[in-house]
């Protein structure tokens, strides 16, 4: 972690502005984001921040920035409070960029990171079943599946995950 940015070897991951939600809500194009974004699902998310401020602590939800450039690419969150030691993470790579590792890359980072955090034992996500690509961004993070119902798919990671997944991508 940097400040309070987490940074990969590709990204960044950093809190939103004030200025940043309200572009987002007000339609904006502020200097420095991907031409498609915001997304959908991210006006969504400045939507939610705005009325659930806490959602923008230390352990809450980012924007996923490349590393060179510094341009805006998707966001990416965690659903804080944690419930019984769990939490909620969520993430959306714009179009123009996906294909390239970012989300896998940045839900690893972030789910190591939540991992860390007081009462956090255990991070899950979910999936659509029609929406493979997004399957395949939580195994490459390390989350396992723990269950589908035909619509959904549910992943979930613990510490000794993360430990998996780093230790085969040292033998690759």
């Amino acid at each position: 972690m940097t400040g309070t940015g987490l940074t990969t070897a590709r990204l960044v991951l950093r809190p939103w502005t004030p200025a940043e939600l309200a572009a987002v809500l007000d339609g904006s194009r502020p200097a420095g984001w991907a031409p498609d974004f915001p997304a959908e699902g991210d006006r969504v998310v400045a939507g939610f921040l705005t009325e659930h401020p806490e959602g923008l602590t230390g352990y809450g939800h980012r924007l996923v920035t490349e590393r060179d450039g510094g341009l805006v690419v998707g966001s990416i969150g965690l659903f804080w409070p944690p419930t019984d030691g769990a939490i909620e993470i969520g993430y959306g790579i714009v179009a123009s960029r996906r294909g390239r590792g970012y989300a896998s890359e940045a839900t690893r980072a972030l789910v190591a990171y939540a991992l860390t955090a007081p009462g956090v034992d255990t991070v899950h996500a979910t999936a659509e079943s029609a929406n493979p690509a997004s399957v395949r961004v939580l195994e490459k993070a390390g989350l396992r599946r723990v269950g589908a119902d035909g619509d959904t798919v549910t992943f979930r990671a613990v510490a000794g995950d993360l430990a998996r997944v780093r230790d085969q991508e040292r033998q690759r």
